[in-house]
């Protein structure tokens, strides 16, 4: 035994389900926020929070998913320190809807959101020492475009600007994740590589779509075309869609959800410049809703767990909202941005906040009233494992991870 171990952290769940509630703010405002830019009825108007609507993308990125990654990532850390930074992501996020902070003290939250997100980057630093991984690498490049955004938001950088910024983070974080079960399916050869390379390529690009916008988002649009390619080639999902119960949701969810990532690679190709008006709507929403939004919903049942050791048993019910968002999707885009219905933009997108509200209800709902499955039953086949015998990232997988 080594004579001064490193501190590890509690078990105790108490903090963690805190700073999950923090995301869980984040997550309701930013819907609200949604609700107002869509022009129809919300919770919190925009005349009673002015702030809400521009704090819209920041909410949903940094203070929702940003907040939930980093907090999985200091899961997987296990040292006290890690916490900061979903700490810092969520109490920023949130801290912008504070009525007190004026035109002069903006810029407050959105350094809180950069300390948060260097942090979180800084995070991957003894998690690479632990184990030196591909999957690990591309994962670290998503938080290095976390810092680069949150740093350009906390200079006064428009959130348009920064969207290619908050694509490239976490498009790296969920390649990273995806790579750890793809080697079910790759032996050796230049998939890895590629793999590394075309999330490489994104975050690089992020600069050029600021500077250059007429070159870089075309650029921008083939990297996420590549990607789309190579995780469609390589990841498990596409074996699993013919398994039954949670394996198939989880592979619709998955392919589905690189659907839409090629749809945002193609509104990046045929849109001369920036993506602007109806093209921003249609890029921004299928990547982020189509894209990621569908890949939380997929690996729903792997995070909770891994946070909160509170298992989140699948219901099948949880096709419902998830079908939901993809035809509300296609009506918001396919309808009311390509046509300029706008009728059908705001059924399709109050449709998008109605699927992912039911999911999240549907999720508290088994996690408070399901049990934890029987120790050692394994749906998905084996998990890439480091030498120390954990997942390469330090994440628990349970039953239908893929």
């Amino acid at each position: 035994m080594s004579p001064n171990p490193a501190p590890k952290v509690a078990t105790t769940i108490w903090p963690r389900a805190l700073l999950l509630a923090l995301g869980g703010a984040s997550l309701l405002a930013g819907l609200d926020a949604a609700l107002v830019l869509l022009g129809v009825a919300a919770p919190v108007g925009g005349d009673t929070a002015p702030v809400l609507p521009p704090s819209h993308g920041i909410l949903m990125v940094f203070g929702f998913v940003g907040t939930l990654i980093a907090l999985e990532r200091a899961v997987a850390l296990r040292r006290v320190w890690g916490y900061s930074a979903p700490a810092l992501l969520g109490i920023g996020s949130v801290a912008q809807l504070v009525p007190v902070l004026g035109a002069g003290t903006a810029w407050v939250p959105r350094a809180v959101v950069l300390a948060g997100a260097v942090m979180f980057a800084v995070v991957y630093v003894p998690l690479w020492r632990r184990q030196r991984d591909p999957a690990v690498l591309v994962q670290a490049l998503g938080a290095v475009a976390a810092a680069g955004g949150a740093g350009l938001l906390a200079t006064g950088v428009s959130v348009a600007a920064v969207v290619p910024w908050f694509a490239a983070f976490l498009l790296a974080t969920i390649a990273g994740e995806r790579l750890e079960l793809a080697r079910l399916r790759i032996r050796g050869g230049w998939a890895e590589p590629l793999l590394v390379t075309a999330c490489a390529a994104i975050v690089a690009l992020g600069p050029v779509t600021l500077l250059w916008p007429t070159v870089g988002y075309p650029l921008f649009g083939l990297g996420l075309l590549g990607l789309a390619a190579w995780l469609v080639t390589y990841d498990v999902a596409r074996a699993t869609i013919r398994s039954p119960g949670l394996p198939r949701f989880v592979a619709a969810c998955l392919l589905a959800g690189y659907a839409w990532l090629g749809v945002a690679a193609g509104v990046c190709l045929l849109t001369p410049g920036a993506p602007s008006g109806a093209a921003y709507d249609a890029f921004l929403h299928a990547m982020f809703l189509g894209f990621v939004m569908s890949m939380i919903m997929a690996h729903a049942p792997v995070i909770l767990p891994a946070v909160l050791r509170r298992p989140l048993p699948y219901l099948s019910a949880m096709w419902v909202p998830a079908a939901l968002l993809h035809a509300t999707l296609v009506l918001r885009l396919a309808v009311g941005d390509a046509r300029g219905d706008i009728v059908a933009w705001q059924w399709g997108g109050m449709g998008n906040v109605a699927a992912v509200l039911a999911f999240v209800a549907l999720a508290a709902y088994a996690a408070a009233t399901g049990r934890r499955a029987p120790a050692g039953r394994v749906t998905q086949g084996p998990v890439p494992r480091s030498r120390a015998g954990e997942p390469a990232t330090g994440r628990t997988r349970r039953e239908g991870a893929a």
